[in-house]
Formats: structure tokens, sequence, C-alpha cells
């Protein structure tokens, strides 16, 4: 394999041959695809890790697969992936290995990096977290004032909230109930007051998940949440009984209150997306417990072993991947729609935001070179059958083309009684596999017309199809399940930013807006004078104080 060359990607062979398909494929309609082929819906199927993969109604052929295949392994993705799972500093801009896999493996695997023993080091942090979790939910661990933590709340902003409310809420079934979690993220006071009506200082327990323990949000809602305290039990050594840490800054640790033995760290080869089965899960590892959270672990690791040792026909995330470039760079389609059937799922598709557009939402390659394709699209989404009566309309009927990941599960966690048939869980899976049908098949004018309806009404009841879906489908949803399809997205997101030759691990665009914002904030409170803000800025700081002085 020849050295990776991210600016390579136009004139990759693969890539100049998918071109050539595209001209015979994009005026095909899936209709046609499925009729011409009697095995395609068997065939374009993948499975692992207790997932199961049809992306037979996206619209590609045999040749666009073999070409995808191809497309990868010139682009190295099989070298790149190695030099992940094994430490290569592959997040360029900031000279960092990638290690979030390394979170997840076993005891038994040994991996050094840069002279520290990461396994080593990881599994400390995970007994000190079990050691700690097990303290809560027991009771031993007693409030300043001799109660038991009956609210934990999470205070953290971007990967280390995002995480643990999705894997919260998505494991709620199999989380304590007598322990009520909450997650506060947004600097808007309401996020903060609102987590906090009606709660009992004495039986409450903050987790402030910063790395530096100066991210400004996340340190704000901090330090309200410590006068929240303080006004209440009205002793300053009630803060190590009511705050813990996730940092690494045991200095700021320590100077706000905080017990550094109840200090939880982690390292800079995990990035905050990546991060919620290290220490940013202890909100996570409380509410299901060690044996949940490692459940949820090793779902993780076996896709990561899928990824990695899979042939690429039948890898599950090399394929996701390389099916979105193709939907992105060739039919141009901007945005994806991730589609739950699970309500437990329903932060899920927001979790996904941050993963897949902070990753790949890039537009210079690691050499700094700007790109002169398409990278990362739109993610968004809504649970089924919520979305159905939302957005849906646009899905089928609009003039955008918007790929589709439907997400179901043959067993339902809660047993609802039913008066007639068919029961909710039926009812809930017709209505999965109806969607994924209508979009990719539609209903010609000759099939509308055929119902009886009015020939001046045909035209607003066709649906064109010829929508492209994936369906990943699983017999249950478990912390194992969950861990699987996190990884099976992390690795996704992955193989496009190969293919892209893009830096998926930093950043920088989220730096910029912090960095304003503390510029701005003298001008908000002081009426401080900044030449260096714009026109358009500046009359909207002085129009905000003037409204602030006349109350």
């Amino acid at each position: 394999m020849n050295e990776y060359n991210p600016d390579g990607l136009e004139s990759t062979p693969a890539w100049l041959l998918l071109k050539e398909n595209y001209a015979d494929v994009g005026g095909k309609h899936l209709r046609e695809l499925f009729a011409g082929d009697p095995d395609r819906a068997t065939r374009f199927t993948a499975e692992g890790a207790g997932l199961y993969l049809d992306y037979s109604k996206q619209r590609i052929t045999d040749e666009t697969f073999r070409l995808l295949i191809q497309l990868a392994e010139q682009r190295g993705l099989r070298e790149r992936a190695e030099e992940m799972f094994s430490g290569v500093h592959i997040n360029v801009t900031e000279d960092r290995a990638v290690l979030h896999t390394a979170l997840r493996d076993p005891r038994s695997v040994k991996l050094d990096v840069d002279g520290q023993d990461v396994t080593g080091d990881v599994n400390d942090v995970l007994d000190k977290m079990a050691q700690f979790a097990d303290r809560i939910r027991s009771g031993e661990w007693k409030g300043h004032t001799g109660k038991r933590i009956a609210n934990v709340i999470n205070i953290g902003i971007g990967g280390s909230d995002l995480g643990p409310v999705m894997a919260y809420e998505a494991m709620k079934f199999y989380s304590d109930r007598d322990i009520k979690f909450e997650f506060i993220s947004n600097v808007d006071g309401t996020d903060f007051a609102e987590a906090v009506l009606g709660l009992d200082p004495e039986e409450t327990l903050f987790i402030v998940s910063s790395k530096t323990f100066v991210t400004q949000e996340t340190m704000t809602n901090a330090n309200s949440a410590r006068t929240w305290i303080l006004d209440a039990l009205k002793d300053k050594s009630a803060v190590a009984k009511h705050f813990v840490a996730v940092s690494t800054n045991a200095e700021l640790v320590e100077k706000f209150g905080i017990d550094t033995a109840n200090m939880f760290g982690f390292w800079d080869w995990v990035g905050g997306r990546y991060s919620m089965d290290s220490a940013i899960g202890l909100s996570t590892m409380i509410a299901v417990g060690p044996d949940g959270f490692h459940e949820m672990l090793d779902g993780f690791h076996e896709m990561d072993e899928h990824f990695r040792t899979t042939p690429l026909e039948q890898n599950l995330p090399a394929l996701m991947g390389l099916l979105g470039v193709w939907n992105r760079d060739f039919l141009g389609c901007a945005t994806v729609a991730v589609l739950p059937y699970e309500q437990y799922l329903k932060r899920f598709p927001a979790y996904l935001q941050q993963l897949t557009m902070e990753s790949n939402g890039k537009h210079v390659t690691l050499s700094g070179k700007h790109v002169t394709y398409e990278t990362g699209p739109i993610y968004w989404g809504e649970p089924g059958t919520n979305g159905q009566h939302s957005f849906y309309q646009l899905i089928h009927q609009g003039t955008s083309i918007i790929p589709c990941d439907f997400l179901f599960f043959v067993e339902p966690l809660n047993k609802v009684p039913a008066l007639d048939a068919p029961d909710h869980h039926d009812l809930l899976i017709a209505n999965v596999l109806a969607q994924s049908s209508a979009l990719a098949f539609g209903k010609t004018a000759e099939e509308v017309a055929a119902e009886g309806v009015p020939a001046d009404v045909v035209p607003h009841k066709v649906m064109e199809g010829n929508r492209p879906s994936n369906t990943v489908m699983a017999q249950k949803l478990t912390p194992h399940t969950l861990g699987a399809m996190i990884a099976l997205y992390e690795h996704s997101v992955f193989t496009q930013g190969v293919v892209w030759g893009i830096d998926s691990f930093d950043q920088w665009g989220v730096e910029l807006g912090k960095i304003m914002a503390k510029k701005i904030v003298p001008v908000l409170v002081e009426g401080s004078d900044d030449a260096t803000l714009d026109a358009s800025t500046l009359m909207l700081a002085a129009r905000y104080r003037d409204g602030k002085n006349k109350k």
C-alpha cells in the first residue's frame, strides 16, 4: 500500500470509475433495481456484533458496490484503521493519538502508547468509577447531613453532556429508579433552574465534567450549583460530599472544594464526542451499575473488532460509511435522517449530530488544502412514529433526497397490553417497514388512479420513491446493543474521514465562537469598547445593555 495521500481522492482510480458508474446508475429507480435482481434483498445485507444491516434500498448496483470497496482499499482504510487502533497520532492538527477504542478493550489486551500503559490506566479509572458507583447505589455514600443521594446531576457540555444524557435515556429501562438523574449543559440559566427545581440539596450529587475545569459553560453552571448547595447547607465542607469531578486539573478541582480523591481522570487521546465510555460516563455507570456499563463496553468492543477484522464486503461500519460517501458526493444528498423506532433512543439523533458533524464538518484535508468535493452531511432525526406526523411529508414528496437510517428492535422492552391486534410493538414495526418501503418504491400515478382518485388529485398523491435508506435491526435494546450501535456510527464516520482525507478528530470550528464570546462579555457587562468586533455585534450589544438598564 502506498503512503496515504489525503489530497488524492479525485485522482483515485475507483473514484473516477464511480463517476462513470453514477452516469449509469443515477437515472435508475429502485423499482427497476429490485425487479431486475431477485436476490438483491438478501445479498445487500451484512451482520455483526448483534446488528443486522439491510442496505438493499440504497441506490447502488453490484458495480457500485465493487467500486466502493475498491475506493476504501485504495484510500487505505485498513491501514488507517490499524494506525488508529495502535495509537499512531492520526489527529494531526493536535498531534494526538485517537484511542477511544482503548476505553473498551478487555483487560487482557495490552496497549502501550507514547510510553504509557493505556490499558492499565483505563482499567484503573473504570475500577475507581465502579467503586464510587456502588457506594452511591448502595447508599453508603451520604450527603453532608447524612442523607443518601437521591439525585445525580451531570454538568457538562458537548460530549460531556450529549453522551451521558443519550446513554441514560437509552438505558433508562435498566437504570436504578430510586435515583433521579438530571443533565445540565446550556449556559442559559433556565437549564440549571429547571434541573434543580423541587430537589433537596441534601440529597443531590453533582458530577462536574470538564477536562480543564475552565470550560466556560460548565464552570458557570458548576459555580451556580455550588452556590445552590451552600445556600442550603451553610458549610463549605459540604461541597466535598455533594460534588465529584471528571477532570485532569487537580489544582482547580481542589480549589473548587472537591476532594481530589473523587476526581476521575481521562486522557487527551479521547475526544469529547468519543468519551461517553470513559469517566465522562460516570453518571451512566451510576444509573445502570458497573455490570451494565461493562456490558455496554463489551458491545463497543465487539463492533470495534468487527470493524478491525471483517472483510470490507461484510463490514457494517465500512459499508455504511462508503454508502454515505456515495450519497453525499455522487447522489448529492446533503442530509441524513436517523429514525430510531424505539422511544428510549429519543436522544440518539442528537448524539449523532455531534459525532458526525463535529467530526466530518471540515473544508480542508489533512494537509490543509481546500476540498473540492462535499464532506460531512447534516444529521438529524426523531424517533418513530412521531416523525411520521411531522417531517416525513418532506422526505416522501419534497424536492430534496434525504437518505434515512431506520433503526428497530425485534423485542420490546415494555410489553404494553392492547385491546385489539396488532399490539403496540407489532404496529411500531409495521410502520418502520412501511416507511422504508414507501420511500424506496413510492406510488405511481397509475397506481393512484386505479384507486379511483380524481384525475386532478392524482399528481398530489403520487410518491416518486427512489429515496435511499439503510435499515439496522437488532434483537433487543440492551447495554451491549447500544455500545455496538454507537461504535457502528463511530467507525462509519472514520471511514468517511479516511476517504475524504480530512481530520475527523479535531474541532477548531467549535473554538472560535468560544473565544469571541469571552471578548464580548465585557462589552455586554461593562460597556467597554472593542475595535476588533464588527459593527453589527457592537450595535446588538448596545441594544442589549439598553434593555437591561430599562428593567
